[in-house]
């Protein structure tokens, strides 16, 4: 019989929402690179001399140990387990700012987009690179960052079409013509008053997702910022169905203030 594997003992993670579980308690909502997304219960940890109140940050790549799953009264694998031990694994101080905003954003995606226990490695890698580019104050770069992470979440969880192909007709695009992305039917020719796209920059974009590095993707959405964010927003809103995300309501509302 095949052996099933097990998670390794210590796992690299990060922290996309807690709430209360207790007087001392937390139940934690981490993104790990092996288990994907998994809920974990820290006992203790809103204790004052607990060492885990100074790690348990979001935006900050974390070291964790957790407990082996317990069984359900029908012989199934517990959902939630416990946090044993926590380290921090470096990286940038916590975001401010614009940056704060859009780092809830990027959590509030995947608490909402991905399934417990589903790994995805490569947008793990894909949100640790992400984070260190969003500025405090929005910028070009801080926006490339942000549509970049949006089509990896799309293609790793299967919402994203072929970039480089007509979805009807599955013929490769024009590099020279106009297309749009449609939340229902995909990459089609550009009518009406959709945002426009060139060939060449969604063939840009899916040589980028097929290579891998966030860089590279990264330049490649700086070429056509305007219409992607439309798009994406477009395609989230249609696939998050009765979901909103408050974070986005948040970040119009502030800035209806500053204003």
């Amino acid at each position: 019989m095949a052996r099933v594997a097990r998670p390794p003992a210590v796992q690299q993670a990060f922290v996309l929402h807690q709430y209360d579980w207790s007087e001392t308690s937390l139940v934690l909502d981490l993104f790990t690179r092996e288990q994907g997304r998994i809920a974990v219960v820290a006992k203790g940890a809103k204790r004052p001399y607990s060492q885990l109140r100074a790690v348990l940050l979001p935006f900050q790549r974390i070291q964790v140990t957790l407990s082996k799953p317990g069984k359900t009264s029908d012989g199934g694998s517990a959902e939630v387990v416990t946090l044993r031990g926590a380290e921090w694994a470096g990286g940038m101080t916590l975001p401010t700012g614009a940056a704060l905003f859009s780092g809830y954003y990027l959590n509030e995606l995947l608490l909402k987009l991905l399934a417990r226990q589903d790994p995805h490695p490569q947008l793990f890698d894909a949100y640790a690179d992400t984070i260190p580019q969003l500025h405090a104050q929005e910028d070009a770069q801080s926006q490339a960052a942000l549509r970049a992470f949006e089509l990896r979440l799309l293609l790793e969880i299967g919402l994203l079409p072929d970039l480089s192909l007509s979805t009807i007709t599955q013929a490769p695009l024009d590099a020279g013509r106009s297309y749009m992305l449609s939340a229902e039917a995909g990459v089609l020719p550009h009518a009406g008053e959709a945002a426009a796209f060139s060939g060449a920059s969604l063939i840009q974009l899916q040589a980028a997702l097929l290579h891998g590095s966030s860089a590279a993707l990264q330049y490649a959405c700086g070429s056509c910022l305007a219409p992607l964010r439309q798009s994406l927003r477009s395609l989230l809103h249609y696939h998050l169905g009765q979901k909103p995300l408050r974070t986005r309501q948040v970040m119009v509302d502030v800035q209806k203030l500053i204003d």
